[in-house]
């Protein structure tokens, strides 16, 4: 028995999320249709992480325990073929079988990407959250800072949700760790960028709606942090459509090693 490592990455905008739904079309049900055609069975597939509906994954990582000997490049080639066009397998690697796709995570990175130009742009439809009106970056970098460190977001996190555990420690917990956080503009894309040791159920995306509000002067420096030891939700800014976001990034080593190639 091998278990493999695939690296894949996809435009999540025709899918309701990454993991399989009883009447929804998924990431994982369509991975799995691909992953039936070419290895003769419908084989399991364990994830990273899971995505909502809307939410897209330029780095995502699935591991699956096969008999078959087909070599980890014709894999990828093979998958590829049977894949549709907004989901691409990037590579594959044959790893331990104590790795395990979800548990063994270090630290993931999000990003979320905000169109900020007066007029929308078409070719983002789906892609970027259109803010047309003006946004103080700076501002919102320096207020993003607010985020980092072992902090309880049980106040960015959706009312009537159940916590997700952390990575680290296993528990119902609202606490985690951000290890860096910032906001950035190029022309008229603005792209927030957070690393941590896991997030709750639409927790950067409440960042980035609270974000906004320091973006258009309703909320000040040494505020988010007021917001963050509150916990309360009514306090921070509104859910930010999933169409921005971004998995980035999912990392098998420390954050402090982040440098080179994921490992697995």
């Amino acid at each position: 028995m091998r278990r493999l490592l695939f690296e894949i990455a996809y435009q999540g905008t025709l899918y309701h999320g990454y993991q399989v739904q009883a009447n929804a079309l998924t990431v994982a049900q369509v991975v799995q249709d691909a992953v039936e055609k070419v290895f003769g069975r419908r084989e399991n597939i364990t994830g990273c992480s899971r995505t909502d509906a809307g939410v897209h994954a330029e780095q995502y990582f699935f591991h699956m325990d096969t008999d078959s000997r087909i070599p980890t490049d014709a894999a990828v080639r093979a998958l590829n073929v049977n894949l549709p066009g907004d989901i691409a397998v990037l590579s594959c690697r044959e790893v331990s079988p104590s790795f395990h796709a979800r548990y063994s995570v270090e630290w993931k990175e999000y990003t979320y990407k905000i169109w900020n130009g007066p007029v929308r742009n078409p070719f983002l439809s789906g892609m970027a959250l259109m803010h047309p009106f003006p946004l103080d970056v700076e501002l919102m970098d320096q207020c993003a800072k607010e985020f980092v460190g072992t902090h309880d977001f049980r106040g960015f996190c959706s009312t009537g949700s159940k916590a997700k555990p952390t990575i680290s420690d296993g528990g119902e917990s609202t606490v985690r760790t951000v290890f860096a956080a910032s906001v950035r503009r190029e022309g008229n894309m603005v792209f927030f960028t957070v690393s941590g040791d896991g997030f709750l159920y639409n927790m950067v995306r409440i960042m980035v709606g609270t974000l906004l509000m320091t973006g258009i002067g309703r909320l000040h420096p040494g505020e988010l942090t007021e917001i963050l030891k509150s916990g309360d939700r009514t306090r921070a800014g509104i859910t930010a459509q999933p169409s921005g976001l971004y998995l980035t990034r999912v990392s098998y080593t420390p954050f402090d090693q982040k440098e080179g190639v994921t490992d697995g």
